[in-house]
């Protein structure tokens, strides 16, 4: 009888192991990561050293907690996850955006990495375009896009006409009509556009990011359930990074908007 109420009393009473999560972290040293080695989300360099956007973001925020270093581990999408709730990993930093069923599974940190639309325009938006409605409102609007993809969707949805909303073959087609004046402008993924001009090096032209109205898929960082004490911390730092600029310093280079991140949440996300 005694055993078992020992027993009883071990499966009731919390475990300290739980709640000291990021004191053990501290005291080892480093945080296990899963990534996918898929930049510009995340990178492994020839001699080992983890980068992208995610785990930067995660790096920075973990050593403003006491922890020092990051430890990769290169993972399949899919297995991510069910690392994660083997313990295998103390954390998910790798692109793996918020979905109401990995909400389920997971505890998310706030929005870190965004894939807003975004529209390429003249340099300084000379015509204020915001929205997909804004070409919708503009008679003489037109607006380039791929056939059969969400911006074309978005766009048709939002009352772009069919005569106003120009099938585009390819970014580099997009980027010319641009140029040249046939369209206003030119709606494609953020990460793709940002891309598109850098390689292009027109200084008359820029991105416009993220398009108003327009749905923005988030990642954050994941972490077991059982250790939303270690979440909570997390968001505390990210929230103060995103509020004095240091954020924005870090996902920008690799082409990621801050103020799609900053625009929305997780509670949004999840569907909460």
């Amino acid at each position: 009888m005694r055993k078992c109420l020992i027993a009883a009393l071990l499966l009731t009473a919390p475990l300290p192991a739980l709640a000291d999560k990021l004191e053990d972290l501290k005291e080892q040293g480093f945080v296990r990561i899963a990534i996918g080695n898929e930049p510009p989300y995340t990178a492994v360099a020839s001699d080992g050293k983890v980068s992208g956007a995610a785990p930067d973001v995660a790096r920075a925020v973990f050593e403003k907690l006491g922890v020092k270093d990051l430890e990769a581990s290169i993972a399949e999408y899919g297995a991510m996850i069910p690392s994660l709730q083997a313990g295998r990993v103390d954390a998910i930093t790798a692109g793996l955006f918020m979905k109401p069923e990995r909400c389920q599974a997971v505890a998310y940190s706030e929005p870190i990495l965004c894939d807003a639309e975004a529209l390429l325009v003249p340099k300084g938006n000379p015509k204020g375009f915001k929205s997909y409605a804004d070409f919708a409102s503009d008679a003489s609007a037109k607006l380039g896009a791929p056939g059969g993809g969400t911006e074309e969707k978005l766009a048709l949805d939002a009352g772009v006409p069919r005569d106003r909303l120009i099938v585009v073959p390819d970014p580099q087609s997009g980027l010319k009509m641009v140029q040249d004046g046939r369209i206003d402008a030119y709606s494609l993924p953020v990460l793709s556009l940002n891309d598109l001009l850098a390689k292009s090096g027109d200084a008359k032209l820029e991105v416009f990011a993220p398009v108003e109205g327009a749905p923005v898929y988030c990642d954050g960082a994941a972490f077991n359930k059982k250790d939303t004490a270690l979440r909570d911390a997390f968001d505390v730092e990210l929230a103060k990074m995103k509020e004095t600029g240091e954020f924005a310093k870090i996902v920008e280079p690799y082409g990621f908007s801050a103020a799609a991140a900053i625009s929305t949440s997780r509670a949004k996300l999840c569907g909460e």
